[in-house]
């Protein structure tokens, strides 16, 4: 059977039963899982074959929730406002009836630019060239009026935004402001000298999939060297571009210490967003049926937030899970910063292995367990 080595706080013991139960079960799982509490390391646990606490992978959309720290920070910097139109920022975006979208709308899904005709290749999303081509778009439905999950188009609204008010890329701003100073071990754009931690993303490949639909919800073209999404961060060029929809790399504990910092700060430090942008950017948008994928479920301002079918935490609990299953979130409720990244492919939904180590956390840190 593997072991698991790490360390848990004393009253996380359970968390501990619980991760290493799923060790004993299955002999191909490997995982990261880290939890800070009142900005205090208590969980940080690493597992499985190819698995160690310095390897960085794939997290996929936990991507967005990263990159919407950036957007958060605007939001605090008063240079962006969520009650704006985006074409206020950006004026070719206002074509095609989407003249009177707002930035809270646009980036809670609300676009209807899930992909533009033809697609993008996999190096046009963090460029300029695509955010002209979707900017022209026009949307599926009646902007603002329907949400359906904008899986990759998303990352090119939130860098555009950025580009336009900050006058500088998403990634270097996430760099400077937030990664470098918070001591964050989670990348939007991978250096070339920490490639050696890097190990892919393990999926099962599809073998109904025969072509990636340039008007698919991936909203990739045919002259993209990937059949899924699932290849994203497994190719250098886009971990090294950090695309912010899906393109990050990082380890469990950047995930969470990144949550913590943000919401309780961590080593003794005030958190880098102050309460009001937090309420402001986590207060729930849209809840109900995905247009895009036909299932329940509910943002804020890019953050997804918990629902029954995504029950990662409290009410106020904040966050993104990736494709694989990866989950990072703050709960204030618990003063939680919390992350989780499998080596292998997992499902992500409720009841995940993310979720029910999610609960484990929360009922240590309520003193339940």
């Amino acid at each position: 059977m593997q072991t698991s080595f790490g360390f848990v706080a004393p009253g996380y013991e359970n968390v501990l039963t619980l991760f290493e139960s799923f060790l004993a079960d299955d002999p191909r799982y490997s995982a990261q899982l880290a939890a800070y509490h009142h900005g205090v390391p208590v969980v940080h646990l690493t597992g499985g074959p190819d698995m160690a606490p310095e390897t960085l992978t794939g997290a996929y959309s936990c991507s967005k929730g990263v990159a919407a720290m950036v957007i958060a920070l605007l939001v605090q910097d008063g240079v962006l406002d969520l009650d704006k139109t985006v074409a206020q920022y950006w004026p070719e975006f206002g074509a095609q009836g989407k003249d009177t979208l707002l930035v809270r709308e646009a980036l809670s899904h609300q676009a209807g630019l899930m992909g533009v005709e033809g697609g993008f290749s996999v190096d046009d999303f963090t460029t300029p060239a695509a955010a002209a081509r979707l900017a022209v778009a026009a949307p599926a439905w009646e902007p603002g009026r329907q949400f359906g999950y904008h899986a990759l188009t998303i990352g090119i609204l939130m860098e555009e935004l950025c580009r336009r008010v900050a006058g500088e890329a998403l990634q270097d701003m996430y760099d400077l402001r937030i990664r470098m100073p918070q001591e964050v071990d989670f990348f939007l754009g991978l250096p070339a000298d920490l490639e050696p931690r890097y190990r892919d993303v393990l999926y099962e490949e599809d073998p109904g999939l025969a072509w990636v639909d340039p008007l698919s919800l991936e909203g990739l073209n045919s002259n993209a060297p990937v059949s899924t999404v699932m290849e994203l961060p497994n190719i250098r060029s886009v971990r090294a571009a950090g695309m912010s929809a899906a393109g990050g790399v990082g380890s469990a504990e950047g995930l969470a210490r990144l949550y913590a910092a943000a919401t309780t700060g961590v080593d003794g430090r005030q958190p880098f967003l102050a309460t009001r942008t937090v309420e402001a950017m986590t207060r729930e948008q849209v809840w109900g049926l995905d247009r895009s994928s036909g299932l329940d479920n509910a943002f804020a301002v890019v953050f997804m937030k918990p629902h029954p079918s995504r029950n990662f935490g409290s009410h106020r609990a904040f966050g993104h899970e990736g494709a694989n299953a990866a989950l990072g979130f703050a709960d204030p409720s618990y003063a939680l910063g919390f992350g989780y990244i499998p080596r292998r492919q997992e499902e992500g939904r409720t009841p995940g292995r993310a979720h029910r180590l999610a609960a484990e956390v929360r009922r240590s840190a309520a003193g339940l367990s």
